[in-house]
């Protein structure tokens, strides 16, 4: 599970909730059917016509990786990975990896592996890899637009809600005690809009940005170690190349580490 989602959205509740008692606010002004409806289905309503159906077909997929822990190869196991199979490969040449293709935790690791493998030329073995690497990010920028858009539509729908509740408000203005909580609940849609938008679709939008961004480096990473594998680099060489990936702290502990082996 991806606590840091579960946190926020448990956050962003409680403070919410919290701050409308301590302010005098009667929580039971949110049961506003209404409200719900404008948008809830306002927001759904907006994104189908914004949409083709096929990529909204995608959403309960992106909520999954919202709320599940991202499972990626360690940038430090891919510098031991890449290290031995160039001592292998340099020890008994391109062909002995062969046997290897298959134990390598990635499939994208594994079409490379293959494809150099298979004696394949070094520029359409880039080609080809870079070419998935920018589809998967097109197709991730694609999904995190979802998002982006809902944020967008909630808080103006919110606008919407606030409006057409002043409308019915101002059918109460000979009765000041209706009037006052016709008020009351028409910014309740305000509120609802705003902490959709701003709680929830624009930081799952980031969320999924930064989910993206990671998982795109760490396929970069591959890739420079399956051209490296092909070039016939040096283990050690192979090491340095793929340091540069790892941040200051990710390579202190991974040479901590060698240097205890």
């Amino acid at each position: 599970m991806e606590l840091s989602t579960v946190l926020g959205l448990t956050f962003g509740i409680i403070g919410i909730g919290v701050g409308m008692v301590l302010k005098g606010v009667n929580l039971s002004a949110l049961a506003n059917p209404a409200a719900f409806l404008i948008i809830i289905v306002g927001t759904i309503a907006c994104l189908l016509n914004g949409f083709p159906l096929d990529h909204l077909k995608k959403v309960t997929l992106l909520f999954k990786k919202l709320f599940t822990k991202q499972e990626l190869v360690e940038k430090s196991s891919l510098v031991k990975i890449f290290s031995d199979l160039a001592q292998l490969s340099r020890r008994e040449g391109l062909l002995a990896l062969e046997s290897h293709i298959n134990e390598l935790p990635d499939p994208f690791m594994r079409t490379g592996l293959g494809m150099i493998v298979d004696g394949m030329d070094q520029e359409l073995v880039w080609d080809v890899l870079e070419a998935e690497i920018h589809s998967m990010e097109e197709r991730h920028r694609d999904c995190a637009a979802i998002f982006t858009q809902a944020g967008t539509y909630a808080p103006t729908l919110g606008v919407l809600g606030a409006v057409v509740g002043l409308i019915a408000a101002l059918g109460n203005l000979s009765d000041i005690e209706k009037l006052g909580h016709a008020v009351a609940a028409a910014f309740v849609a305000t509120l609802l809009g705003i902490f959709t938008g701003y709680v929830c679709w624009f930081p799952f939008a980031n969320k999924l940005k930064l989910l993206s961004k990671r998982e795109a480096e760490v396929k970069k990473m591959m890739l420079e170690g399956i051209l490296s594998l092909q070039a016939g680099n040096s283990p050690a060489a192979m090491q340095n190349k793929l340091m540069v990936f790892l941040s200051q702290s990710e390579r202190k502990l991974l040479e901590d580490k060698l240097g205890e082996q």
